[in-house]
């Protein structure tokens, strides 16, 4: 229809050399006139007749002058839904309508982040996902988040995990001998990578021996910054006085509530039911060869759930040679390693 219009603008320019406009003007008033003699109590235009002025505003720079029937801003409202037609056409042909969607693995990737980072937002999220070579946009990742619901700042394990470096527990134990005696084991671990620092084993624990047994678990590193302990009496004013000094803050347990300082009670049953349950101990000098004996394998060999199966000695994994086993704390346990034939 359009090119039909084009040919006949086209010879009336030929035709009437030097009195186009008013030819145009003519063709424009008469086209008028035909919508009104429709037989209908309203005139209406019809497509051929939005398309005829459609055209004639392309081609005649005073179109609007002879214009009656309707506004010359509805002439131009007609080419806009027309762009905006054809462009919908072609983007429903195509079969997509939009952005292109994402993956249900790229959703889940984007929720897993945002949960664990809840500092995070949509720019920082998108960085990462760029890095991954994941394409999204950054306003996909914006609305991916409004489906996840996130507390409002970080959670209680990600700040227990970032002071755990600045915390030691101490604790006692008995052991009981071969003469009916009784020996009593002082602890000092450290939280991070569970590792003992220190122990002493005495027969008659005081305050004062105490404060001398922290100060030399310290004596070759620097103090913490805090140090969990229970209720016992042993921990008297010399010993108080003694952590002070040291710049350390004590964090003492509720009465009857060991579960508040339980690395310490954990790694006190660990030395139970692998050691001391199945010997017989002779004497204090006994008791720390076997003491020393075992933290030697707990620290250089036997893996930990919570080091992600990891000693608190890291071991390097061995993928190579003959498996050999090398009997430790008396042959109580052993250590796998891999060696050349």
């Amino acid at each position: 229809m359009l090119a039909i219009l084009l040919g006949l603008f086209q010879l009336i320019w030929l035709f009437g050399r030097g009195h186009h406009a008013v030819v145009l003007e003519n063709l424009a008033l008469r086209q008028q006139l035909v919508i009104y003699k429709r037989k209908k109590k309203r005139p209406r235009l019809v497509g051929r007749d939005r398309w005829f002025w459609i055209a004639l505003s392309v081609v005649w720079k005073d179109w609007r002058r002879p214009l009656f029937v309707v506004h010359p801003d509805t002439v131009v409202r007609w080419q806009r839904d027309r762009f905006r037609r054809y462009w919908a056409q072609r983007s429903k042909k195509s079969g997509r309508l939009g952005r292109p969607p994402i993956s249900r693995q790229v959703r889940e990737l984007i929720r897993t982040i945002a949960c664990a980072n809840p500092l995070w937002r949509a720019p920082r999220i998108h960085g990462e996902l760029r890095k991954l070579g994941i394409e999204a946009s950054e306003r996909t990742v914006s609305r991916v988040l409004r489906t996840v619901k996130r507390p409002p700042s970080q959670t209680w394990k990600t700040f227990l995990r970032n002071h755990i470096g600045e915390i030691v527990a101490i604790d006692f134990f008995t052991v009981p001998t071969i003469r009916l005696r009784v020996l009593f084991v002082f602890l000092v671990l450290e939280h991070q990578r569970r590792r003992v620092l220190y122990f002493g084993v005495t027969e008659h624990p005081t305050a004062e021996w105490a404060a001398q047994q922290v100060v030399e678990a310290f004596a070759e590193q620097g103090a913490k910054r805090y140090l969990v302990r229970d209720r016992d009496a042993t921990y008297g004013n010399e010993f108080r006085r003694r952590i002070k000094s040291l710049g350390m803050k004590e964090v003492i347990s509720a009465p009857r509530s060991p579960w508040q300082n339980a690395f310490a009670e954990r790694m006190i049953g660990s030395i139970r039911r692998e050691c001391l349950d199945h010997v017989v101990v002779l004497s204090q000098r006994h008791l720390r060869k076997l003491l020393k004996s075992y933290f030697t394998y707990y620290h250089r060999s036997r893996t930990h759930l919570a080091l992600a199966k990891d000693a608190p000695e890291s071991r390097a994994i061995m993928s190579r040679g003959e498996s050999v086993a090398i009997p430790q704390v008396g042959g109580l346990h052993r250590r796998y390693e891999r060696r050349a034939a």
